[in-house]
């Protein structure tokens, strides 16, 4: 692959392999999994508004934790006014204003449909990194990520709805696959939660440098509780978030999810972007949805010969990506 500028950063030793980002963006991924798991346990309980702003604030006791035992520092005081700038644009972006567009676009045309938007989000990642960061890719690199993505769309496509849709949606279009409810402004919001996270991925980028990943995790999360909170305060939302921290089953599988979301995955996707082009970190970060499959299966969602080949199209995209 080529890239306009240095795609490891400095203070990596020489022993890193020449693919670790793109083995971080696996990493981030399959964390994706455990944390979604225990993000849809716990929405069901509490709502997104609540779950995003306590998911945030939970991940910030083991990354706190992390800073002092290995840098010494509880909170990043030595990132500079650069780093903070652009970090924070990126939480903005990336958490705040991409997670409330998806979420409130999953009400409004379902997570299938929301989830299939949503891996656009390396496309847009690929051509802003083109033009903003200057990254170039190969034709390898476009194959396997067009392959990668090709594999998620059919596998996502394919599997049969299993969740009705909700009443406050306009009537169903029909599918082969199942029901849809169409809603233009659904699809809007889903595909600006794409775009979102796309931004948010190459501000990280550019404002992290060579800067330590979990410690610029730690800084777009404290931005990320700033702006939920801010979010809660206009919406007055406040005691419904008093009566989440009361649910004692919602508020454990937040926690779980806090530690392999915001702490563990969201590092590791701050590890991939600083070691591998961000187009194709955010392709590999995107391959959640193949790697729950065998989890679907295990919860009864019998998705088919098509979801299987999906599943082997992206797995090959992988591959061309990672050799």
């Amino acid at each position: 692959m080529s890239i306009a500028g240095n795609s490891k950063a400095d203070g990596y030793p020489a022993a890193v392999s020449d693919h670790a980002g793109e083995l971080a963006a696996l990493g981030a991924a399959s964390c994706w999994v455990v944390s979604a798991l225990s993000f849809e346990t716990a929405g069901k309980r509490i709502g997104s508004l609540s779950l995003n702003l306590l998911r945030l604030s939970l991940a910030l006791l083991p990354l706190g934790l992390w800073g002092l035992v290995t840098r010494g520092q509880l909170i990043p005081l030595d990132a500079d006014a650069h780093t903070w700038t652009w970090l924070s644009a990126s939480a903005l972006f990336g958490f705040v204003i991409g997670d409330l567009c998806l979420f409130r676009a999953f009400v409004l045309i379902g997570p299938r449909l929301g989830v299939l938007i949503m891996a656009s989000a390396p496309v847009w990642t690929a051509l802003l990194g083109l033009v903003f960061l200057g990254e170039s890719l190969g034709g390898r690199d476009l194959a396997g990520m067009g392959l990668t993505l090709v594999g998620i769309a059919w596998a996502i496509t394919q599997r049969p709805s299993t969740k009705p849709a909700p009443e406050s949606t306009p009537t169903p279009t029909p599918t082969p696959t199942g029901q849809w409810a169409y809603s233009t402004e659904g699809v809007l919001l889903a595909l600006a939660g794409a775009v979102g996270q796309a931004i948010g991925l190459v501000l990280s980028k550019h404002g992290m440098g060579d800067y330590d990943p979990f410690a610029a995790t730690q800084i777009r999360v404290m931005v990320g509780v700033v702006g939920f909170a801010a979010v809660i305060t206009g919406l007055r939302w406040w005691p419904k978030i008093g009566v989440a921290l009361r649910d004692r089953d919602a508020m454990k599988a937040t926690a779980v999810g806090a530690v392999f979301g915001p702490f563990l995955g969201v590092s590791c996707s701050l590890i991939a972007v600083q070691l591998a082009p961000t187009g194709i970190a955010a392709t590999l970060m995107a391959t959640t949805p193949i790697l729950m499959l065998p989890v679907s299966w295990i919860r009864g969602d019998r998705f088919g010969v098509a979801g299987v080949l999906g599943a082997l199209i992206a797995f090959a995209g992988v591959v061309l990506l990672l050799t």
